[in-house]
């Protein structure tokens, strides 16, 4: 997760960690101890219980310095456009004979690789957010935006604009279909591969029976 830019002086002031026995240490990566104090404090003692000074708290920060980098609480569940970055760099990269809905496949299989490096914590999130109807409708907007990337790159490789949307569109309900039964299946199952169950299952249902 990368630092915002702030104005050095600001960061040695806000960003000072005391310690036992009056030992302090400047950490210049603020951003992610409050995104990880965050998610600690949101595993142990839930979502609506936690507070931005307790994060704060948690981090040896201020609370001050949390509103620097994030609008509110919520904004540690969705902050970041880096998944965005990494799915367009993927469709680029994917060459052109590829069809486009392999492409879409492939962008959001890696993404999901990358959203599980932490799997215990992507499934507590999961779980938070589904726990949470403002929490949902911030997940829908932030899918809404993947989809568009994925259009938009689909576009650049020459593809029609309806079907880029469609083929974009199939790609991340199948991301968000996936990463939810994922969150709910046995803690030995991957993300990635469940993109393409999903898929089959929509390719089925489009199909006559017979």
């Amino acid at each position: 997760m990368t630092v915002s830019d702030i104005n050095a002086s600001t960061v040695m002031s806000e960003t000072v960690i005391a310690y036992p026995g009056g030992v302090s240490r400047w950490d210049p990566d603020a951003k992610g101890r409050l995104a990880e104090a965050a998610r600690e404090l949101f595993v142990e003692q839930g979502f609506d219980q936690t507070t931005v000074a307790d994060i704060a708290a948690r981090a040896g920060l201020t609370e001050r310095t949390f509103f620097r980098h994030f609008v509110d609480k919520r904004e540690v569940l969705f902050g970041g456009d880096w998944l965005a970055r990494e799915m367009t760099e993927i469709v680029a990269a994917t060459p052109t004979d590829v069809a486009p809905l392999e492409v879409v496949t492939r962008a959001v299989e890696q993404a999901c690789d990358a959203i599980t490096g932490s799997p215990d914590w992507s499934r507590e999130r999961a779980h938070i957010v589904a726990s949470h109807p403002e929490l949902q409708e911030r997940e829908l907007a932030k899918m809404a935006v993947l989809g568009g990337v994925l259009a938009d790159g689909l576009r650049e490789r020459g593809v029609a604009p309806g079907v880029a949307q469609l083929t974009a569109e199939a790609g991340v309900l199948a991301f968000r279909l996936a990463y939810e039964r994922w969150a709910d299946g046995p803690r030995s199952r991957r993300l990635a591969p469940l993109v393409r169950v999903v898929l089959a299952e929509l390719r089925d249902a489009t199909t006559p029976a017979g």
